[in-house]
């Protein structure tokens, strides 16, 4: 588990194949920035880009994951050289200061608008009608890894756009500050959000069988 507060931005700096097949996956060497890696063990979890990864080496600066095929078509920003949003696995006694995050991607946004308004920055990406059925006004959403608060959600007929406000501190700390319109981003709804749905869901089937 994870909360969606980045603690450093690293960098992608090798992509290396893991076979000579189209379906192979790719191992991703990554520095680890301000990341402090001492407390890190092979087998333990990091976010990278809000997609959870396993760690198989590390050195004093940076360290390994392997990333499988389907995971790489599922997200964004893991196939090649590039700065990330990095965050270490929640400890039980650690503050929670954004929301719980699983590191399950489930599904990809399309950045639309991303400009200064005042002293900050306005955030509006398309999101799949899938995803956009979690979405609620001031809940919470995981775009690329960082927690945020969603401002307005608006049904389309080709998805659902929401807008987030972005303080200058997150955008000068997380990767969020190279996002163009056009952009993929990794998104991640609120885990508590799939429970009801799946809760409801299945009072209503049952109700429906026992008329």
């Amino acid at each position: 588990m994870f909360t969606g507060i980045v603690a450093a931005v690293g960098r992608i700096e090798a992509v290396t194949p893991l076979g000579s097949a189209t379906d192979t996956g790719v191992r991703l060497t990554v520095a680890s920035g301000g990341l402090d890696l001492a407390d890190v063990e092979l087998g333990d979890s990091i976010s990278i880009q809000g997609a959870c990864m396993t760690v198989i080496e590390k050195s004093a600066g940076s360290f390994a994951v392997d990333i499988s095929r389907e995971s790489l078509s599922k997200t964004a920003g893991l196939s090649e050289p590039g700065n990330v949003n990095l965050e270490k696995a929640l400890r039980a006694h650690d503050r929670l200061g954004g929301h719980l995050v699983s590191g399950h991607v489930g599904g990809l946004g399309e950045v639309t608008h991303f400009a200064p308004v005042g002293e900050s920055h306005e955030l509006r990406i398309l999101a799949s009608r899938d995803i956009g059925k979690y979405l609620a006004y001031k809940g919470s959403v995981t775009v690329n890894g960082v927690s945020l608060t969603v401002n307005t959600v608006n049904d389309r007929p080709d998805g659902c756009e929401f807008s987030i406000n972005l303080i200058p501190h997150t955008v000068e700390v997380t990767t969020l500050r190279h996002l163009k319109a056009g952009a993929k981003v990794n998104l991640e709804i609120d885990l508590i959000a799939r429970y009801v749905e799946r809760i409801l869901s299945t009072s209503a089937d049952s109700h429906q069988a026992a008329r």
